[in-house]
């Protein structure tokens, strides 16, 4: 048998020093013992680079074909928080070197300016199963050590191959850091930026290559990302896969949403956001509520942000949502955003008390009918000054009135059609034997017009009608 003397108290056989000692891939990680609602758990952080590389997602199939313990990964959402990520990577290359200002700190703020600036960022912790450790951690090699928290019980343990951190809440995030770092490590190896669809940076430039300027910067954010950037990871130890099912739904779905306005409110990250509340709130130009429910009776003039962020949406993006929001695309469209609401608030009775009672241009679908049209002379493939100014110009003097049988076209006779003076607007609209041409309710007791709730279906028909009357070109031709 072959010995070994160790430290002089003793001799070993090799394979008790192997299988005591590990191997030399074994990763060493540091973490405070807890105690969640009776099982024992480790508080882990590491560095961003690190967690990816020893964790997997806990979604393999089962014996029937079914995940184990997560949802089907969207792309898009995992898109989203990669570019959060690397938004945070780049404020962190800015405060860990806020005391210099040469070259390299303009490009920082040049990069920070063109993927968006807001007053915090982070990641919230990642829940994972170490299901190697036994129950309650039995399978561990670990050490105590000392810690400064008097309260907690630091410890080392030490991971091997098999030892793999299984994310039961987090997946999406742990894609987003997959993403975060392809990206970081191809623009290293090829000093390009990958193609504008396919990039987490939309650089907009007709050259890919990157400056060496910014090149810097990106590489000081691969190595934050190696060192400084920590993930905190909350381990749980030994479960079975009944168990981390019902870790994954407990922690799903046992929280209350908040309103969607209430979310827009608190989020300064978005440059749609930020023009709603620095242009349209703090100028007290339009009221907003709190909520998201409105009684009518009860109108104050008011609009929800959930309802101004879908309008912008439309207005600086042709789109249903501002997510793919950025500040070099909102920036130079800001003026035309001004003068759309400047002309929005001169409508008669619009943002007074008792508002969607008085005008239907109160209803968000035809301000969203509004902002698509000022979208597409102003930005769009129909691009016009000229037919800009007489949108603008034309909206002010518009007969939003409930009782302007405009909007209850569908519903008229050929008499009644030509008794308005109809005739050629029928051109301008949809046809009514496709497609959802219901586009609200006239009460003719209360003499209200309410448009319906499939705002996609409804807003390019009052687009279209508006187009008509104002004499704007007709989109279907």
């Amino acid at each position: 048998m072959v010995t070994s003397t160790i430290d002089g108290k003793g001799t070993k056989s090799l394979s008790e020093i192997i299988s005591s000692g590990g191997d030399t891939s074994d990763v060493q990680l540091k973490a405070f013992l807890c105690n969640n609602l009776g099982n024992r758990t480790l508080l882990v952080k590491t560095p961003m680079y690190e967690f990816f590389r020893i964790s997997e997602v806990a979604n393999e199939r089962g014996e029937h074909g079914d995940l184990v313990s997560q949802r089907k990964l969207q792309m898009p959402h995992a898109i989203a928080l990669a570019r959060y990520i690397l938004k945070g990577l780049i404020s962190a290359a800015i405060e860990y070197n806020i005391n210099d200002q040469g070259p390299i700190m303009k490009a920082r703020k040049r990069l920070q300016a063109m993927i968006g600036k807001q007053p915090y960022l982070a990641l919230q912790p990642i829940v994972a199963n170490l299901r190697t450790a036994g129950r309650n951690g039995s399978n561990l090699r670990a050490q105590q050590i000392e810690t400064a928290d008097r309260e907690g019980v630091g410890i080392r343990i030490w991971l091997g191959q098999k030892d793999i951190l299984w994310v039961v809440d987090g997946q999406h995030r742990r894609k987003a850091m997959q993403l975060v770092i392809e990206f970081l490590e191809s623009l290293r190896v090829e000093q390009k930026y990958p193609p504008k669809k396919l990039s987490l940076f939309q650089h907009h430039r007709d050259e890919r290559a990157v400056p060496q300027d910014e090149l810097a910067v990106w590489m000081e954010c691969y190595e934050l990302s190696r060192t400084e950037c920590t993930v905190t990871v909350d381990v749980h130890l030994g479960l079975d896969i009944i168990e981390e099912r019902q870790l994954f739904h407990d922690l799903n779905n046992l929280s209350k949403k908040i309103e969607k306005s209430l979310a827009l409110e608190f989020d300064s990250s978005n440059a749609v956001n930020s023009f709603i509340k620095e242009e349209l709130i703090d100028r007290r130009l339009l009221k907003v509520s709190v909520g998201d429910k409105f009684v009518w009776e009860e109108d104050d003039g008011s609009l929800s942000r959930k309802e101004l962020v879908a309008i912008n949406a439309h207005l600086f993006l042709n789109k249903t949502n501002i997510t793919s929001a950025t500040p070099t695309v909102v920036e130079p469209r800001l003026p035309v955003a001004r003068r759309f609401w400047e002309a929005i608030t001169q409508i008669p009775h619009f943002g007074e008390d008792q508002a969607r009672i008085n005008t239907v241009a109160a209803q968000p679908v035809v301000l969203k009918a509004i902002a698509k049209l000022t979208y597409d002379f102003a930005f769009g493939r129909q691009a016009d000054s000229d037919l800009l100014d007489k949108l603008l110009d034309g909206i002010t003097d518009f007969d939003f009135r409930h009782d302007n049988p405009i909007w209850r076209y569908y519903q008229l006779s050929p008499e009644e059609v030509k008794d308005f003076g109809f005739e050629g607007l029928s051109s301008y609209l949809p046809d009514n034997s496709t497609g959802n041409r219901d586009v609200g309710n006239y009460d003719s007791n209360t003499g209200w017009m309410r448009f319906g709730a499939k705002h996609n279906d409804i807003f390019p028909i009052i687009g279209d009608m508006i187009r008509w009357k104002l004499g704007l070109p007709n989109r279907h031709q």
